[in-house]
């Protein structure tokens, strides 16, 4: 088969299975968890330090405080600082990006429950990484937040 044949048969089968193509996608699940607004990569802003969220391993959103607001960070570390710095009795919804998913998509953690790896280059040099499971000399939300806060930038 020749180039043009070809390209004239793919596209008449290209739009036979756009409809199909269509719902099949309209079924799939959201790659957010709910209660999470998505992040626009390259686009949207850290909330403490304006930077722009780039690096998809190291991101983090929290979703709280008195109207149930969405603030978006580049960093665990901004996070921390962030939160020690609003006057909120309520306990937000935290979450951050799984260091170790692939790919174009990412992994979300509830990042209380998350663990988190030191040693990693992160966009604020905070440098701390979120995995799932427990991993050699990993550190719970509390205890990285606590190291974060005191080394005090």
């Amino acid at each position: 088969m020749d180039r043009r044949a070809f390209l004239v048969r793919l596209g008449a089968s290209g739009f036979a299975l756009t409809p199909l193509a269509t719902a099949l996608s309209a079924c799939a699940k959201s790659a957010w968890p709910e209660g999470m607004a998505e992040i626009h990569w390259d686009r949207d802003t850290c909330t403490r330090c304006r930077m722009v969220i780039s690096d998809r391993r190291f991101a983090a959103e929290v979703r709280g405080g008195p109207k149930d607001e969405v603030f978006k960070f580049d960093d665990i570390g901004c996070v921390a600082f962030w939160l020690k710095a609003q006057p909120w009795n309520t306990d937000p919804r935290i979450w951050v990006a799984d260091a170790g998913s692939r790919g174009d998509g990412v992994a979300w953690l509830d990042a209380r429950k998350a663990r988190y790896v030191s040693g990693k280059t992160s966009p604020m040099a905070y440098n701390y990484a979120a995995f799932p499971l427990p991993q050699a000399g990993s550190l719970d939300f509390p205890e990285m937040r606590e190291h974060i806060l005191l080394r005090g930038k």
